[in-house]
């Protein structure tokens, strides 16, 4: 194969995995990012902590979703986020969504 190739090809994958590698986790006080997400974006728990200590929040108003992880010293660290909370969705409708 010609060298012009591999230099497009490992160019692609540098744009797209670079990004994700420089991506800082969001880090705080435990209530401060309690009072941000309710303030913010208008996200209330989901459930009560998991046993490792994660923790969803969610909007059925605005559709945001976020996964935090509280830790031993107080603070707590996003794990993930998005859009599209699907609030109140069926568990056999959810897989069946999974499935398509």
């Amino acid at each position: 194969m010609k060298p012009h190739f591999f230099i497009s090809v490992i160019a692609l994958v540098l744009t797209l995995v670079a990004p994700a590698a420089m991506a800082q986790q969001v880090c705080m006080d435990a209530g401060e990012m309690k009072a941000s997400l309710i303030d913010w974006y208008g996200e209330r728990p989901v459930s009560a902590p998991t046993e490792s200590n994660e923790q969803l929040w969610a909007s059925k108003d605005t559709g945001t979703w976020t996964m935090i992880k509280l830790l031993s010293d107080g603070k707590a660290c996003v794990l993930a986020q998005g859009n599209e909370w699907m609030a109140g969705i069926d568990q056999g409708e959810l897989l069946a969504l999974l499935e398509q």
